[in-house]
């Protein structure tokens, strides 16, 4: 059967990889998603095992619809009590991306009403909807004309693994932490730091990482469980087997400046169960020292949003230095937000990768620390980019700029590679670009301006002065007299 797992933009060359190391056939990735086959087992093990999946679908049927209507009629042709009966709970997410079906949550509305009216028609009865808790998760997707609809096996996003019992502001999403690892090749080879690590996330993830530890052990419950086919003894031996499982030899180690966060990042690591190798204490990053053993830094300090613009320009200073003074010889993985952050750090990339961290487009950066400067090395014959770091380059795109320099050159490439939006995403089509219109999913960042947070308006600056309409001078304020009548000056 086919099998679609979900993921973020950037993660989805790891997901293939995941999925082709536990045995999963016809890979095919696509745009934030990776199609796969496979039989049940897979179907259970995609859900236990994958890092980089947020969640597994299974599509149960596809079909043209020009409108709402067709697909009523297109849902009552399935045949429902083979997933469920008139008694179960369900729930329809909609996707929508197509000029025909304007309102996702309308088409959302004609496939309930069209599994009711199924079962009302069988048995008399209809089931009901269950928004909190369903057993039965139902999901639509809408590309122009082609309708899928799909079964979510995994209920709760995969991203909540179980282990985390506090957090702090903005926690960091698990599979995008766990990408991040995976994305510098680490896998328990060395020690690990993350400097700033807030609720310990990156730690966590790295853990599970170095013990090849599957992220499902911790989950409670998944959507499939529920599934009038679901098959306790087979997932049983899926989840009891710790066979890939293996030692760790090295130090995981969290430091935070904030007390309250380290309190909460050593409880979540004793949640996970993994207290015996990652130590987390309280220490400002300037005053780290040098590791004793090789080490590799995975971090994602603050953006912005928490501290003033003064503070966070300094904290990527502090960052630079600290690189430069006390983690010679090793290589540091930094994932942030704006250009002026990534200045004031100092080094140059060897490489570029462009995540998204909710809406907003970042990127992780790879800095290769060493003693002297790049010119020497260069000319005593060292080479700081790997040939995987260069193939990770030519795919990178950095932010367009918007300014006349550039316009026409933009405009040449959104000729020759169209963006992605509603009206062109289709599943599997990687001729579209990973940034749709949505801002729900993607907007452009803009450089980072510690004197101002206001927009700046397009076009000359002096001109827009000009045209600048003048405010109308304030009207005077009526007055009135004991009967009521206004009084004129």
């Amino acid at each position: 059967m086919k099998i679609i797992a979900k993921t973020f933009a950037g993660l989805e060359e790891l997901l293939a990889k995941e999925l082709e190391k536990i045995g999963a056939q016809n890979i095919e990735q696509g745009i934030r998603m990776v199609s796969f086959t496979g039989d049940k087992a897979m179907l259970y093990r995609a859900n236990f095992c994958l890092r980089t999946a947020v969640k597994i679908l299974m599509p149960i049927c596809e079909f043209k619809a020009k409108d709402a209507d067709e697909v009523y009629n297109e849902v009552m042709k399935i045949d429902w009590s083979k997933y469920m009966d008139n008694d179960s709970t369900f729930v329809v997410d909609a996707v929508v991306f197509s000029e025909e079906f304007r309102h996702s949550r309308f088409a959302a509305y004609r496939v309930k009403d069209a599994i009711a009216d199924y079962f009302r028609e069988k048995t008399g009865k209809r089931p009901n909807v269950g928004i909190s808790n369903p057993d039965i998760r139902i999901n639509l997707h809408i590309a122009e004309d082609l309708v899928t609809i799909s079964l979510d096996s995994s209920g709760e996003s995969l991203h909540h693994r179980g282990y985390r019992v506090g957090t702090v502001t903005a926690p960091l999403n698990e599979v995008l932490a766990a990408g991040m690892i995976m994305l510098t090749g680490w896998d328990g080879n060395s020690d690990f730091i993350d400097p700033m690590c807030g609720s310990g996330t990156i730690l966590i993830e790295a853990a599970l990482i170095a013990r090849n530890i599957y992220p499902g052990v911790f989950r409670k419950e998944f959507a499939f469980e529920r599934w009038k086919d679901f098959d306790p003894d087979l997932f049983d031996e899926i989840y009891n087997d710790d066979s890939q499982e293996r030692e760790f030899n090295h130090k995981i180690y969290g430091y935070d400046i904030n007390r309250r966060a380290v309190a909460i990042a050593q409880e979540n690591v004793k949640s996970a169960g993994v207290g015996s190798f990652v130590e987390v204490s309280q220490q400002d990053i300037r005053d780290m020292e040098q590791p004793q053993q090789p080490a590799i830094i995975v971090t994602n300090p603050p953006y912005g949003e928490r501290i003033t613009s003064e503070d966070i320009l300094g904290l990527y200073g502090d960052i630079g230095r600290t690189l430069k003074h006390s983690f010679v010889g090793n290589d540091a993985w930094i994932l942030s937000y704006h250009e002026e952050c990534f200045s004031r750090i100092g080094f140059r990339p060897s490489t570029r990768i462009i995540l998204y961290n909710g809406a907003l487009e970042c990127e992780f950066r790879k800095y290769q620390v060493f003693e002297g400067k790049l010119k020497e090395r260069r000319e005593e014959g060292m080479d700081i980019k790997t040939s995987e770091d260069r193939q990770r380059n030519l795919k990178f795109k950095g932010h367009k700029r918007e300014n006349d320099s550039t316009k026409e050159q933009d405009d040449d490439a959104i000729k020759e590679e169209p963006r992605l939006n509603r009206h062109n995403f289709k599943w599997g089509d990687r001729s579209a670009d990973y940034r749709p219109d949505n801002d729900s999913h993607y907007f452009k960042s803009r450089p980072f301006d510690k004197k101002t947070s206001e927009r700046k308006p397009k076009g000359d600056r002096k001109e827009w002065h000009k045209e600048k309409p003048k405010e109308s001078p304030r009207k005077p304020k009526l007055r009135f007299d004991s009967e009521g009548r206004p009084i004129k000056d």
